[in-house]
């Protein structure tokens, strides 16, 4: 006789045939449940990104009079004013990252190596006043640097009091310079809050054994702290010059739209202020912006993965 099969059931047990199917479709209710969760996350995206982003690329390429395909609208962005207002975000954004770069880095590294219990008490200060000040702008925080900074500000009447008068050379808290200063409040917390998860990802036992190898601090620094840590310094650097890049309201508000500034010139297309048949410059302007930024967030997320690896 032949042998029973393994796959037969037990005598005296019966299978159900309906057993395999429920199994299955309790799996797919499970998997629809996880799915559920990213959904608001999805049409969030969908209708203030995805959706805004195809209107303005849609309306670059689009004759504002005739609905036809064209180019003149790339071309005039390209030219004039609006060039210029490209060179200016990019020298702002470079300069609004890389200097709180910097500034922001010895900062985190200064709260990174405290220790005890003044350091943790330091670090939670530190965190949670960052994610404030970094959270701050727009309006507000230009009327703050005015009111203090201003030809008529606070701060800059005490120092005409001590003899220092900032305004008697090629200052002005309304040019670029201003702006950049203003910028400096929140691209420097931001910069705190987004590198310090990278100092953490450093590991006692690197430093102990370079230590034990008779290696000193600057060769720790020049051969592992170093190159770990550039990998995410230079993405945390093109998260602010992303920033910076995409901030409006702050530079309006404090030289009321004088400052040739990309982001400016597009609100001033959206307040109405368009020459006749130029009613789509904005949108070709916008779509210069987002090109400008995905390119910059490509290279960010090449450089997260890369650093990901030795900071798990």
């Amino acid at each position: 006789m032949a042998a029973k099969s393994e796959l037969a059931p037990a005598p005296g047990i019966r299978m159900d045939p309906g057993a395999a199917p429920r199994g299955l479709a309790r799996s797919a209710l499970r998997a629809g449940f996880r799915l559920l969760g990213i959904v608001p996350f999805s049409v969030y995206v969908l209708l203030g990104l995805v959706l805004p982003t195809i209107a303005i690329a849609i309306g670059a390429f689009e004759n504002s009079d005739t609905g036809a395909l064209t180019f003149s609208n790339l071309d005039v962005a390209a030219h004039g004013i609006y060039l210029t207002g490209f060179e200016t975000s990019i020298k702002l954004s470079v300069l609004a990252a890389v200097i709180p770069g910097i500034v922001g880095f010895l900062i985190a590294y200064a709260i990174f190596t405290a220790k005890g219990r003044a350091g943790s008490a330091i670090r939670r200060v530190a965190i949670t006043a960052s994610g404030v000040f970094a959270n701050f702008g727009g309006v507000p925080l230009a009327f703050l640097f005015i009111a203090s900074l201003g030809t008529t500000g606070i701060v800059t009447g005490w120092l005409n009091d001590l003899g220092v008068n900032i305004y008697a050379g090629k200052f002005s808290l309304f040019t670029l310079t201003g702006v950049l200063l203003a910028y400096m409040y929140f691209q420097i917390p931001l910069m705190v809050l987004v590198i310090l998860p990278a100092l953490e990802g450093l590991r006692p036992a690197w430093r102990e054994a370079a230590s034990n190898l008779g290696a000193s601090a600057w060769h720790f620094w020049r051969y592992i702290g170093g190159p770990v840590l550039f990998p995410p310094f230079l993405g945390c650097v093109l998260l602010l010059f992303g920033s910076a890049f995409s901030a409006y309201a702050t530079a309006d508000a404090m030289t009321a739209g004088a400052l040739p500034l990309t982001s400016i010139q597009i609100g001033s297309f959206l307040n109405g202020n368009v020459i006749a048949g130029q009613q789509n410059v904005g949108k070709a302007l916008g779509l210069g912006m987002v090109v400008i930024i995905a390119i910059v967030m490509i290279f960010y997320t090449l450089l997260q993965r890369r650093a990901a690896k030795w900071l798990r």
